[in-house]
């Protein structure tokens, strides 16, 4: 792959940035600093699944950032039968956004493969989350001087896999599908969506959960070398 390759598109929750652990710290914080009674991994054993739902939702434009927020917490709360007013999930909604960035976790490797990459490829950020936030996390985590372009859902209007906000970050970086490769953890939103628009691609299946389809697969990010 590596002799074509000029380009080096990466998603960032679940693929740099390491969003189950900075969650699960922050939800910690959020729940101690409002007095919130409960077990947090039985908490996070339903919300994570919850969550899961709720960005596909969104990715298909079936809910609204909003309904997103709110609606992941409600449903997580109610499945492990804790009683929380209206009022308050919508508080620790954004409480949630405010406070997760202050968790930097990343995933093993990743300064490692960046400082790899760096002086090889032109590096770039494709991310369907929340423009205010990412940003956050990426400053916060001090990644965000590697990359030469961040993309996200909200500049362009629509969410991945649409082939659209591929298109808006091939254009902004000036690349060449030919000469592109999108590494995220997503096979839905990442991998095909790529595929669609003629990009490659390497699936980072940090859960080593899919070792049953024909994309380039890695379980660890210093495995890119193998590729790049």
């Amino acid at each position: 792959m590596s002799y074509s390759i000029k380009h080096v598109f990466f998603d960032l929750d679940h693929t740099l940035w390491d969003f189950d652990k900075n969650s699960g710290l922050t939800f910690d914080k959020i729940f101690k600093l409002n007095n919130i009674s409960t077990n947090l991994e039985d908490f996070l054993a339903v919300y994570e699944p919850i969550n899961l739902k709720y960005w596909k939702l969104y990715r298909e434009e079936k809910v609204t950032k909003s309904a997103l927020r709110y609606g992941r917490l409600k449903e997580a709360f109610d499945a492990i039968n804790i009683d929380v007013e209206y009022d308050m999930i919508n508080h620790l909604s954004v409480e949630y956004i405010e406070y997760l960035s202050s968790f930097n976790y990343l995933f093993e490797g990743t300064f490692e493969i960046l400082d790899y990459l760096k002086n090889k490829y032109h590096l770039h950020i494709i991310t369907n989350g929340f423009e205010e936030a990412q940003e956050r996390k990426m400053k916060s985590s001090n990644i965000r001087k590697y990359f030469k372009t961040i993309t996200n859902s909200e500049m362009v209007g629509v969410k991945k896999p649409n082939p659209k906000i591929f298109n808006h970050a091939l254009h902004l970086a000036n690349a060449r599908t030919n000469e592109s490769v999108m590494i995220g953890d997503s096979v839905e939103a990442d991998i095909e969506g790529a595929h669609k628009v003629g990009m490659d691609t390497i699936h980072f299946d940090y859960k080593d959960a899919h070792n049953n389809h024909s994309y380039k697969r890695i379980t660890s990010l210093n495995a890119i070398v193998n590729y790049l």
